[in-house]
């Protein structure tokens, strides 16, 4: 039995792969690459054809799921800047002094592009691409065939150009349910872990939770990812139904992260207390059963169908029986209201959970003015700025400093491939560094073994292929598939790209220009992709980008984000506003401060593989990040009673401790003073030391209790990033 249940989870994760938007994307890639060349190969012949597929595989790298708006655009400087240093290369073949002086500063002026971020790293890339598969084409003396040979590769780049943009904008709609289903499997996964978090046995004084809460950082890093690509192709230009039911089920998916944030909120507190164990796994049960209906959600929205609607769990919720017996206020607030509160959260993510079943059912009507109201805010500029790049020339900037170690390194190996005795494809040595060498040591120390073993691995099955003689037009529809497979995972699974990587490789200088030797092509491959690893990895440490580096900017721009998140979930002025400006404002607030605080997980975590002396202080880092998510919760919870529970708060008793808590907060995490105390008018402050019926009743004492911790928590935030900082400034003297 388990071994049929083991088989079907395998048996859903490969189709869920197979369905996912970047094996489509990858698909989209080869088939292009294989209308391309076949085409040419067929009117021009096999040179031309293996020359345009130079043209074409440049020009894949930035080829990815995007907005229709500015995909041409995302696409052209890959060709615009490729296809001079392509003619160049060709041009100084047979000068290999010449050669090196083009090679590295072009290389560093490639590997620039990584100051534009996510959108430059490709590009790089793509630049590479360009000299080093130059390289393995044929030396020409005669300047009429290097000119043939570029036309060749203009023909394969323009036609890949039209044809990328084309198949972006026919597979919008599909790229669309992919994103969202993705996007829905991320928050699943978030919510069994947050549900691990109910179980009785992992209590605070166990340290068993400090892994799982690592895992939870990590893991609404990961979300705030997936969000940021989802939200860019969901929510453009929503003008058709179907459009606006996709991005409305997004923006309900935001709201479920809320309430899961806020799902911690008195876990402490109630574990501490004897008597919580049948409530909290009760709880955790409902979780799990919510994040398997989401799931479920997501396998329909990728195979088509029309997804089953499930029972609610608001009568569980509502029968549940906590244990009186044994337990004590704490700080007035007894342990069976708490729970109380945590089962409405819980409640909640149910509520939330049927809206999305009933949207994507089409048994509702989208919330069209919140979409359009939201779209075009929350969509990234597709347009180029030369603002990164004025912002480069500093010599503590990581891609300045990355471009020169870059720059170094293919300096390094392509004297040593000439020095080599059989240097007779001294290009491969280049393209294991363009591949493996990255901004931080730990991306390049993941991309070094999986490179390491993938390039062994491709290298058998490209000898096996090599040794059959296979044809050309056979060749060419095993480069296509290697594509598809490099393309698709070269961002998923890094080790299956090198596989392909390594076939596509062999047979695309097998098609330029046969060896006399396919074995010693393999043999040497695997030589030289080791000395390339070798080189990448030493030179890593050249120049090194510690994350300790850009530790302190993210620090700040952390307590910066939450501090404005705090004035905005908090201003008065929302509870009188007539139209949705607050609640943009709140949502564009609270994304700067979820993707802040997902970059500096991300540096955290990458900081891991760094030599122990150069890394971070990381207790205190992981305090802020833990803190920084108590905030946002609290927050967040004050924000959803002040917005749809407001007809169950007391305005006048609330009205000066919003305000004073977020001049405080303000204060703690701004730099900002407070404002000297004035005689204001004589103003009921309401205790919250008796909480009542969070279902029912004044939710006033609930809300200060809220605010009161809110406050306490952006102090001990505040210690923890001054500690941070302070720390790091040692380290650096």
């Amino acid at each position: 039995m388990q071994l049929q249940s083991n088989f079907e989870r395998y048996q859903r994760e490969v189709l869920r792969i197979a369905l996912s938007h970047y094996v489509t994307n990858g698909l989209s890639a080869a088939l292009g690459l294989l209308l391309i060349t076949g085409s040419i190969y067929l009117l021009l012949g096999e040179f031309a054809a293996a020359a345009a597929s130079v043209g074409v595989v440049v020009c894949i790298p930035p080829d990815q799921p995007a907005p229709k708006r500015g995909k041409f655009w995302q696409l052209l400087p890959a060709f615009l800047i490729g296809l001079p240093l392509f003619w160049a290369v060709q041009v100084l073949h047979a000068a290999p002094i010449l050669l090196g002086l083009l090679l590295v500063p072009a290389s560093f002026l490639a590997f620039l592009a990584g100051g534009w971020g996510k959108r430059g790293l490709p590009i790089s890339i793509s630049v590479m691409f360009a000299m080093v598969f130059s390289m393995a084409v044929p030396d020409h003396t005669n300047s009429a065939t290097n000119l043939a040979t570029c036309l060749y590769f203009t023909l394969g780049a323009v036609f890949y150009l039209v044809w990328a943009t084309l198949a972006n904008a026919a597979l919008n709609a599909r790229y669309r349910v992919q994103m969202l289903a993705d996007t829905l499997m991320a928050l699943s996964k978030l919510m069994r872990s947050q549900a691990q978090q109910f179980s009785p046995e992992i209590a605070a004084e166990t340290g068993k939770r400090a892994p799982l809460i690592g895992t939870l950082l990590q893991q609404q890093a990961a979300l705030a990812d997936q969000l940021l690509a989802a939200r860019d192709i969901l929510l453009e230009s929503p003008s058709s139904t179907r459009r606006q039911q996709l991005a409305n089920m997004l923006m309900l998916v935001l709201d479920m992260r809320d309430h899961l944030l806020v799902c911690n909120l008195d876990l402490d507190t109630l574990k501490s207390h004897s008597g919580h164990e049948p409530v909290l796994s009760a709880l955790r049960d409902i979780l799990q059963a919510l994040a398997d209906e989401i799931d479920a959600l997501a396998d329909a929205l990728m195979l088509g169908r029309m997804p089953l609607p499930f029972a609610s769990h608001r009568p569980q919720l509502e029968n549940l029986q906590w244990e009186q017996s044994g337990t004590t206020p704490t700080n007035g607030a007894p342990p069976a209201i708490l729970a109380m509160g945590m089962s409405s959260r819980i409640g909640l993510m149910n509520d939330d959970s049927l809206r999305l079943i009933t949207l994507a059912r089409g048994d509702v009507a989208p919330n069209v003015s919140l979409v359009r109201a939201n779209w075009e805010l929350f969509v990234s500029p597709t347009v180029w700025s030369w603002a990164p790049f004025y912002a480069l020339w500093r010599w503590n900037a990581p891609p300045l400093r990355h471009a020169i170690r870059a720059a170094l390194a293919i300096g390094t190996a392509y004297a040593v491939s000439l020095a080599l005795p059989w240097g007779s494809h001294d290009y491969w040595i280049l393209v294991t560094i363009v591949v493996v060498l990255r901004g931080s040591l730990a991306q390049t120390l993941e991309r070094r073994n999986s490179r390491a073993i993938g390039t062994l691995i491709g290298c058998v099955v490209a000898g096996l292929l090599l040794y059959t003689h296979i044809t050309p037009l056979l060749v060419l529809l095993v480069v296509t598939l290697a594509q598809a497979v490099a393309h698709a995972f070269a961002l998923k699974k890094y080790l299956v790209t090198a596989v392909a990587a390594t076939v596509l490789g062999l047979l695309q200088v097998q098609m330029l220009n046969a060896g006399p030797s396919p074995v010693f092509d393999v043999v040497e491959r695997m030589l030289d992709t080791l000395m390339g690893v070798a080189i990448a990895w030493a030179f890593s440490y050249v120049l090194p980008s510690w994350e300790r580096g850009q530790i302190a900017a993210l620090v700040t721009r952390t307590l910066a984000a939450q501090a404005r998140h705090a004035r905005v979930a908090l201003g008065l002025w929302q509870l009188q506003a007539v139209d949705n400006e607050p609640e943009i404002q709140w949502r564009l607030a609270r994304r700067e401060a979820f993707d802040s605080l997902s970059a500096l997980v991300q540096a955290t975590q990458r900081s891991l593989s760094e030599p122990r002396a150069v890394r971070p202080p990381l207790e205190p880092l992981g305090r802020l990040l833990a803190l920084s998510y108590q905030l946002l919760a609290q927050l967040t919870t004050v924000k959803t009673m002040l917005l749809q529970q407001r007809g169950r708060l007391t305005p006048h008793e609330i009205d000066l401790p919003l305000q004073r808590t977020a001049q405080a907060i303000e204060a703690a995490l701004g730099a900002v003073a407070l404002p000297p105390q004035t005689d204001q008018p004589a103003t009921t402050v309401l205790e919250w030391s008796v909480l009542g019926d969070p279902f029912d009743g004044d939710l006033s004492p609930w809300l200060l209790r809220r605010l009161q911790l809110a406050d306490c928590i952006a102090l001990q935030l505040r210690a923890n990033g001054d500690q941070v900082v302070r720390e790091l400034a040692a380290q650096h003297r």
